[in-house]
């Protein structure tokens, strides 16, 4: 190993047992694949987004309360782990009745709000710093038209070569799914050995590319919202930093 490489090991906290011999002997990388969600920016505020809306709708309907204690009913129950329920527990706890069919009208109107969300700074001037001198891509989980919302307010794609929505390729091409990358490595006609993902769920995100021969790189926002791991084989990524800008002087 060069005294470079070890140089950015070190630099970058990289767990060195995850690292492939495939990047021992990786031609220089070419394009650049991003996941979204707590990647690019912080998931935590499009689901604050999300209950907000749904808590005005809710607000709206008659004799229900006005949209603020809904709202913090909402986000005591979500931030405390509630994440399959959240819905039916705030509504139990308020005193609102519901049938599955008002239920499937919440997760609608929280897929299909316009989101209040931003990019982060630090993620525009990388995005910026860039674009030009690699192939960007996005590759996204999720469901549609939500993750598209999240692209529109984030105004982010100018900075992409292409973006796939997995969910547009079928729900069972999500991750951890080899097919998302195939698609992106397709149409930007790109070897595996070339290509960066970056993305923050160390659960899924790194299967598939780490096994199709992409350098990985994990990513971890303070406010991060799943911080689970994996014991599959070829979960971890290769390397892990804790700022959107330690990106460049990993691709050399």
């Amino acid at each position: 190993m060069g005294p470079v490489i070890s140089k950015i090991l070190s630099l970058y906290n990289v767990n060195r047992e995850s690292r492939t011999t495939n990047h021992e002997t990786r031609t220089m990388i070419t394009t650049v694949v991003f996941d979204l969600d707590d990647t690019l920016y912080d998931e935590i505020d499009y689901c604050r987004s999300g209950f907000t809306s749904v808590s005005e709708f809710i607000a709206n309907l008659p004799g229900s309360p006005t949209a603020q204690p809904i709202f913090d009913c909402l986000w005591k129950h979500f931030t405390t782990g509630n994440r399959t329920k959240t819905f039916n527990t705030a509504l139990d706890q308020l005193g609102i009745d519901y049938d599955d069919k008002f239920i499937g009208e919440l997760v609608k109107v929280y897929r299909n709000h316009t989101p209040k969300i931003t990019l982060p700074t630090n993620s525009k001037d990388i995005l910026d710093q860039l674009n030009g001198r690699y192939m960007l891509a996005l590759l996204t989980d999720g469901f549609l038209p939500a993750q598209q919302l999240k692209v529109q307010a984030l105004g982010i794609e100018k900075y992409f070569n292409c973006i796939v929505y997995t969910e547009e390729l079928g729900r069972d091409c999500w991750k951890p799914s080899p097919v998302g990358f195939e698609k992106v490595m397709e149409i930007l006609n790109v070897k595996s050995q070339a290509a960066a993902y970056v993305a923050d769920n160390a659960k899924k995100d790194f299967i598939a590319p780490n096994k199709l021969g992409f350098m990985t790189v994990q990513i971890i926002r303070p406010a991060r919202i799943h911080t689970q791991s994996s014991d599959q084989a070829d979960a971890a990524p290769q390397y892990v930093i804790h700022k959107i800008t330690q990106l460049p002087d990993l691709f050399g």
